[in-house]
């Protein structure tokens, strides 16, 4: 038996991909990258923004076909999107054998045993969508020294250390499609780096939705943060390169910076999301810091890390972002000059706080706003 993957959405997801896919392998299922092999094909979905959503569901309409060819087949779809939209999915799609969403990834195992044994009596008393508290697997998928899913890019391994967020910013559905955060223990994180090192891995990046919010408490009450984890992961033989992806300016702590810069093994890479210049527009973004604690954080890092890499994001056309608003957006770029930016057009998502707001930036408008920011951060 024969499955294929399909993954769409960030590095998260590509981790998620990949301990799923370890688990059917532990079940007999051999990958392939021939969808039409496949007996079994598990799509993970992104819902961050409704383009990603769009894809996704185009791409489960598309796999009618497919399964007709074979009476047997199997779909199964996870993430992101299969949380937030579910019901939709199960009654748009009567094709899609199972629905797990994002909040019940470490449940597959338990999930993908009930399925196995008797899908469609499991799914009639089992909840498939129950919030788990714990992580499950570790490990890297590989084949003639090759990812067979999208668990790490080149020799960089990809390493969940945390799920969910605590944030609640106003324009974000991830705290809804996510979750509360829940924090791998650190002995599974460290010997997991050690286990993709072993594997060939040269580069690690850890993962986590506001991956510098990481900490754990100690039987004794000592708080371990994310700094501690890197100095400790820095330790692991063999290992050149340590990334991560993505923190929150927030948790950019002076220790943390500190320690970033004493770092042998640091890539200096950091892609750090400030999403607007406007105080006005932070605030109603719920972002939590301001114009000027993101300029400072970013002058600290920056003297720590003389070749430091610095890229964000940036959302034009959020509601009541006015040509001021934007001109502080600008000038903001200008002053720290991010080697690269991700620049998006406000949409509004529906289940977030800003869905509520009226969108009143005209579409014109944003075009214009987004044109001039592509132009302004182009390296």
């Amino acid at each position: 038996m024969k499955f294929f993957v399909e993954t769409f959405g960030c590095q998260m997801n590509a981790a998620d991909s990949n301990e799923m896919s370890l688990e059917l392998t532990k079940k007999g299922w051999t990958p392939t990258e021939n969808k039409e092999e496949a007996d079994l094909l598990l799509l993970n979905t992104c819902t961050v923004r409704q383009h990603a959503e769009d894809k996704a569901l185009s791409f489960i309409g598309r796999l009618k076909p497919w399964k007709k060819k074979k009476l047997d087949r199997k779909i199964i779809v996870t993430g992101c999107a299969a949380e937030r939209i579910k019901k939709t999915l199960q009654k748009r799609f009567p094709h899609v054998d199972l629905v797990i969403g994002a909040k019940s990834i470490e449940q597959f195992p338990k999930i993908l045993n009930s399925f196995i044994k008797d899908a469609e009596k499991n799914s009639k008393d089992f909840n498939w969508f129950e919030e788990s508290k714990t992580f499950f697997g570790k490990g890297d998928l590989r084949s003639g020294g090759k990812p067979l899913v999208l668990g790490q890019e080149g020799d960089c391994a990809f390493v969940t250390i945390m799920r969910g967020c605590n944030y609640s910013c106003s324009y974000c559905i991830v705290p809804m499609v996510r979750g509360r955060e829940i924090y791998l223990p650190k002995e599974k994180i460290l010997n997991e780096v050690e286990d993709k090192v072993n594997e060939g891995a040269k580069e690690v990046m850890l993962l986590g939705q506001t991956v510098n919010s990481y900490w754990q408490k100690s039987e004794e009450g000592k708080i371990y943060d994310f700094g501690d984890l890197l100095l400790e992961v820095e330790k692991i033989k063999g290992l050149e390169t340590i990334k991560f992806m993505s923190p929150h300016p927030h948790y950019m702590s002076d220790k943390l910076i500190q320690t970033l810069g004493k770092s042998e093994k640091f890539s200096s890479q950091i892609h750090l999301p400030v999403q607007s210049g406007s105080n006005k527009i932070l605030k109603k973004m719920k972002r939590n810091y301001t114009r000027e604690d993101y300029l400072a954080m970013a002058k600290k890092l920056k003297k720590e890390m003389p070749h430091l890499q610095l890229s964000t994001d940036f959302i034009v056309g959020f509601p009541g972002e006015t040509d001021l608003d934007f001109k502080e957006t600008i000038s903001l770029a200008k002053e720290i000059n991010f080697s690269l930016a991700y620049c998006f057009k406000y949409s509004p998502r529906a289940g977030t706080e800003s869905f509520q707001m009226e969108d009143d930036v005209s579409q014109t408008i944003k075009e214009d706003r987004l044109s001039t920011i592509l132009a302004c951060c182009a390296v």
